[in-house]
């Protein structure tokens, strides 16, 4: 009786379970309905500002922007040949910013007096500094010492080394997180400290600066713009100011190339969540 009594009980646990996990989804499942409702509203009323139309209710007036549709629909396609550009851009200089980051992360974490002040000073004096700056120093200063870079390499370098010089905080916590008993457990199976880095803190590391990096490309899409501040990349934002003085409609060019950067913040935005996820996931069966 008491086993039976013991089973009735399990299954009562087992169904009270279920039906909280259910009211958990119904919840989830409610609340993503209401934000994409208010998002669809939103977009609507954008919409509605830039459509020209005037209301007149009463005493009130209400006179919306009226957008050039047809400067838009010849002029979107060559915007948006930039796109591939601001993306290039991106890639290359994240790939740049995050061999940077770790060689920094571990300079600061060095006790070599050296490198510990080599990767510091690269840091303060990055950080120091604007952006702006340092774009038009590699694309205007370096050539009076005979080094000659393009609008683009220019742009690449000044992104990378801005970008590293912030990542490396993120890879120095991400160095840090891995704890001293599992440095200790390498070397007493006679890991050197080399391997150590390689085969047990560097894959924990970079497990743990990913979605971080991520957050940082998805800022460096933005920040890319200003390499169109050399006037030889013919990314986005060039394209868009290009057509929008030539033909003095700044305001719709400008438009469209915010549209495309926040189609592209979405995207890569989304990417970065499902890769947050997966590796979640594989925290969880660890």
């Amino acid at each position: 009786m008491a086993f039976s009594d013991n089973k009735t009980d399990s299954d009562q646990s087992k169904i009270r379970g279920d039906l909280l996990f259910a009211a958990q989804n119904r919840a989830k499942r409610k609340f993503s309905i209401n934000v994409a409702f208010s998002w669809i509203l939103l977009l609507l009323f954008i919409i509605f500002l830039f459509s020209g139309i005037n209301v007149s209710l009463g005493g009130f007036h209400l006179k919306t922007i009226k957008l050039d549709v047809v400067f838009i629909q010849e002029n979107m396609g060559f915007i948006a040949s930039g796109v591939g550009v601001t993306i290039g851009i991106s890639i290359l200089s994240i790939l740049l910013a995050t061999i940077l980051a770790l060689l920094a992360a571990l300079g600061r974490l060095s006790k070599f007096p050296p490198i510990f002040a080599l990767s510091t000073f690269y840091v303060s004096l990055i950080r120091g500094t604007p952006l702006y700056l340092q774009i038009f120093f590699f694309f205007l200063a370096l050539p009076q010492l005979g080094i000659i870079l393009t609008g683009l390499w220019a742009g690449v370098l000044a992104l990378g080394l801005n970008y590293g010089a912030y990542m490396s905080e993120i890879f120095r916590a991400g160095l840090s997180s891995v704890g001293k008993g599992q440095r200790e457990a390498a070397m007493a199976v006679g890991m050197t400290p080399g391997q150590t880095m390689r085969r047990i803190v560097l894959p924990q590391a970079l497990r743990f600066a990913l979605p971080p990096t991520g957050n940082e490309f998805i800022a460096m899409l933005k920040d890319s713009a200003l390499v169109s501040a050399t006037g030889f990349v013919h990314e986005l934002m060039w394209r868009a100011t290009k057509v929008g003085r030539a033909q003095f409609h700044n305001l719709e060019a400008l438009i469209m190339a915010a549209v495309f950067y926040w189609i592209m913040t979405l995207l890569f935005t989304s990417l970065q969540s499902r890769l947050e996820t997966y590796l979640a996931r594989g925290d969880r069966q660890s």
